[in-house]
Formats: C-alpha cells, sequence, structure tokens
C-alpha cells in the first residue's frame, strides 16, 4: 500500500474463481497502532501478513488458493471491531480427513482452528469466527455497508491514558449540534472526491447513509459513520472538516460547500480514532447478485 485507505476502495476487479475450492468467512479483530494497515508491504508488520501466516500454519489453511479478500482496507493506525475476510482453500485430502475429521465442505472444525490461529497470532489480532461461506459470498464485493466509529476527547487535559490509542485529542470544545447538522449536509449519494486521495481509474461516488455524532460522556463525543463504501481517506476527511465546523472554527455549512466544490480538503483526522466496527450483507440468496451489481462503476 502506497498508503493504503482507511476505508474500503472498490474498482471493478474480478475475483478468483471458486471452481474446486471451499470457500470460508473469517470475522477477526484488530488494534492498528503497530500495524502499518492491512495490506502486505515489504518489510513493514501488517495484519495482512500476520494472519495469511497463521492461517498457513494450520490446515485447510496449508491449502490456500490465493491470498485472503479484506472487506475495507484500512491504513496504518486505524482499528477493527470486527472485519471480514474471505479465502478459497482446497478441501482436505481423503488422509487427511480421515485423520482430523472434517465437515461437508472438506473441512475441518473451525472452531477449533480459531483456538488455534489465536495461538499462533499476536495479542493485537484476534480471529473471532469462521465458518464455511454461502454460496456467492464475497468479502468485499457483497457488502451492502461499512460501518465506522471516530471517538474524540475535548477535555482540556486531552485524553484518558487508558483510551489514547483510539480517541483523538481535540484542543477545542466542541458543539454537538453544530457537529450534526454539518455532517447532515453531507448525507446521500455525491461525489465525494473532495473528501478522498484521488486513485487512478476508481471512482469516487458514495452514498453516505449515516454521519451523526453524540456525546457519551462529559468529554466523550462518538461519531458514527456508514456508507455502502468509502473511498481512500474518506472518512478521516469527512471527520475532521466537521470537527472544524463543531469548533466554531468553520461554519455548519463548509463541509457541503466542500463536497459541492469538489476541491479536496486538508482537514484530515488523524487514524488512531478510527474503527471499523461492521461490515453488512444481504441475504445469502442476494450475495452473488450483490457482488455483481458492486463491480459496476458508479456515477451520478
Amino acid at each position: 500500500m502506497t498508503p493504503v485507505s482507511a476505508e474500503v476502495v472498490d474498482e471493478p476487479v474480478a475475483p478468483e474463481g471458486e471452481g474446486g475450492f471451499v470457500r470460508v468467512r473469517i470475522e477477526f479483530a484488530y488494534d492498528g497502532t503497530d500495524f502499518s494497515g492491512w495490506a502486505r508491504q515489504p518489510g513493514l508488520r501488517t495484519v495482512q501478513e500476520l494472519l495469511e501466516d497463521a492461517l498457513h500454519k494450520q490446515p485447510p489453511g496449508k491449502r490456500l488458493a490465493g491470498p485472503v479478500v479484506v472487506a475495507g482496507r484500512t491504513d496504518a493506525g486505524v482499528h477493527a471491531d470486527r472485519q471480514v475476510v474471505h479465502v478459497d482453500v482446497v478441501p482436505l485430502a481423503a488422509e487427511e480427513a480421515g485423520r482430523l475429521g472434517v465437515d461437508e465442505h472438506g473441512l475441518p472444525d473451525l472452531d477449533r482452528l480459531c483456538f488455534r490461529w489465536n495461538r499462533i497470532l499476536p495479542g493485537d489480532v484476534r480471529v473471532l469466527r469462521a465458518v464455511a461461506a454461502a454460496p456467492g459470498f464475497d468479502a468485499r464485493f457483497s457488502a451492502m455497508r461499512r460501518h465506522y466509529r471516530y471517538r474524540v476527547s475535548d477535555a482540556p487535559w486531552g485524553v484518558d491514558p487508558l483510551r489514547r490509542r483510539d480517541t483523538l485529542a481535540w484542543n477545542r470544545p466542541l458543539d454537538v449540534d453544530r457537529l450534526n447538522r454539518a455532517s447532515e449536509g453531507l448525507l446521500g449519494l455525491h461525489d465525494f472526491a473532495a473528501f478522498c486521495k484521488k486513485r487512478e481509474g476508481a471512482t469516487t461516488v458514495r452514498q453516505l447513509q449515516t454521519f451523526c455524532w453524540e456525546r457519551v460522556e462529559q468529554h466523550y463525543l462518538v461519531a458514527r459513520v456508514s456508507a455502502d463504501a468509502f473511498c481512500h481517506s474518506m472518512v478521516r476527511s469527512l471527520v475532521g472538516s466537521v470537527l472544524m465546523a463543531g469548533d466554531g472554527r468553520r461554519s455548519v455549512g463548509w463541509p457541503a460547500e466542500m463536497l459541492g466544490s469538489g476541491t479536496r480538503t486538508s482537514s484530515v483526522a488523524p487514524a488512531h480514532g478510527l474503527t471499523l466496527v461492521g461490515v453488512d450483507y444481504p441475504p445469502d440468496e442476494e450475495l452473488a447478485e450483490r457482488a455483481r451489481t458492486t463491480r459496476a462503476r458508479r456515477s451520478l
């Protein structure tokens, strides 16, 4: 990644074929503080590298048919409560199946494998669940929406030491009403070029479905942001711009003005306050169609 975004980037790339493979869906979490993002990078510690290495050390991971495919790639410092990947594996051979015991998909006990993977992985990555994926499932292209949370403290002393890894210290008082009014002007289907780092050949049209703020404690606020997908640096750019309106340095209408202008904003919030908290998928019978729809390039 050079650098990779904190959000999913969904260029229309065809997936690997599924013929002869069994697709496994894996859900996991990580503290992004000490990672250089999700994707493998030479000489750097990444979530993808550690996860794939752990999978390779246990069957059926020794028979991986390709790299893991993630729902939303994250940048250095970004966390995940409920990240999703899929991986295609070759079913176990008869002699291995007899020794290990397998299900109808040719897979060994995935609950036991989760336990084994977590013994291999460092403490800042945990596998939460693994199941045989439903037909047509694609962790990236079948997703309907991604959910993010951004935590901010406007306490005059900064951030509680126990929250410093996932909460931004903001040195001015924030007004929740101003934050929400500024966020509302960004909702809907738009070209978010002003809030994205452009990538060659990638669209910046997205549907922002939720962007709201809540003061959960005296000095702590949480932003919740959901969209069908996010382009490169979009969540942190949205949050950074709205924070400027929330403390009064910019007008409540300024973020919407930026959206309309298409001019790239430099108000990008730091990565460590951001966490991917969930990915929504349609019912099993709609997975394949959703993946086909998502691969189509969007426009206004």
